[in-house]
């Protein structure tokens, strides 16, 4: 008792459990691999990169992008530490949870679509549609190996931990059931907004699913051309975030299963809108790169998919934002 009175007193709260200082240690210790393999590009290397690589090409593009990405991934330690120490507490509720709702967006597919895509390998599938194919390899295999992985403990070490600090900070704001959470005026907006993802969900659902189903409607040359097991995996769980993220809005908006616990569609509702969002949003970014092969480039279809996606993601993220306000406030907004 007196050490956790001492390590009170040293850090200006109470001590902090050893399990989250471990899961702090795996989440940082686990961007290192990505760090040291961006920095170790920045600063010429090539290690990882094959001669015929098309990342060669564009050296610029590849600098800006690898600064951008070690920016991102150092965010993660950042997140680790703010969930972690007694300053963290003091970070207003918005400044977290947005920069977690990117994480959560950009690391959700990498966890379910890794192992999946390793799964169907194991029975036959292909790796064409991520690393290039053979005739124009785009990094060699243990490079995923080793960064994916890392994604994937990240996410579980980040993810934990951002639980529990929710948990501590404002469990009460996903207590109870569905039909507990603020109605009446509120609901008019929520309902908007959830309809208009529904609606606008439609068009990149459409796509996605004939690409996941081997159509090749709307993909450039370059795309259609290098698709394998991996390319309909990640095609696959589009869909499903798509799904997740209209389905977790509606139930969110309507509240049409009354007795089903609130941080079961505020949960779905958050990682899946993410996942489609952020994901969208990058695709979109870097679909805007310029110097890429003619047929590389994101056709017309595919920007808008990629758009469309973006936004059904911020529109379903606001329906649980404006909801979880209203509880946070105790009264309905309007």
């Amino acid at each position: 008792m007196s050490q956790t009175l001492a390590s009170a007193v040293v850090t200006g709260g109470p001590a902090l459990p050893r399990s989250r200082r471990l899961l702090r240690a795996v989440a940082v210790v686990a961007c290192l691999p990505y760090l040291t393999l961006k920095t170790a590009w920045v600063a010429g290397s090539r290690v990882g990169i094959p001669a015929g690589s098309p990342l060669l090409d564009h050296p610029t593009g590849m600098a800006v992008a690898n600064v951008l990405t070690i920016l991102m991934d150092g965010a993660v330690i950042v997140l680790a530490l703010l969930l972690t120490r007694p300053w963290g507490r003091a970070v207003p509720a918005w400044l977290l949870a947005v920069p977690m709702w990117i994480a959560t967006g950009l690391l959700a597919p990498i966890m379910a679509g890794y192992p999946l895509q390793l799964l169907v390998r194991a029975f036959g599938g292909d790796a064409a549609g991520t690393s290039g194919g053979e005739a124009e390899p785009f990094l060699h295999g243990w490079v995923f190996a080793v960064v994916y992985t890392g994604f994937i403990v990240q996410g579980l070490a980040l993810g934990t931990l951002f639980v529990l600090y929710a948990r501590d900070r404002w469990g009460h704001l996903w207590r109870g059931r569905t039909g507990d959470l603020p109605a009446r005026r509120a609901g008019a907006a929520q309902r908007v907004l959830a309809v208009a993802a529904a609606v606008l969900a439609l068009f990149p659902l459409t796509l996605r699913t004939v690409w996941a189903c081997g159509g090749t409607t709307g993909l450039n040359e370059g795309v259609a051309a290098g698709r394998g097991s991996d390319f309909h995996v990640l095609e696959s769980l589009y869909v499903v975030f798509l799904l997740a993220a209209v389905a977790g809005g509606l139930v969110l908006a309507f509240r049409r299963v009354p007795a089903l616990p609130a941080r079961v569609p505020l949960t779905v509702a958050g990682i899946a809108s993410g996942a489609v969002a952020c994901w969208g949003g990058w695709m979109a970014a870097a679909a805007l790169v310029p110097g890429a092969d003619p047929a590389d480039r994101p056709t017309a279809l595919m920007l808008l998919t990629y758009a469309g996606q973006m936004i059904v993601g911020l529109l379903v993220a606001t329906v649980g934002a404006r909801i979880l306000a209203a509880r946070s406030a105790g009264h309905p907004v309007t």
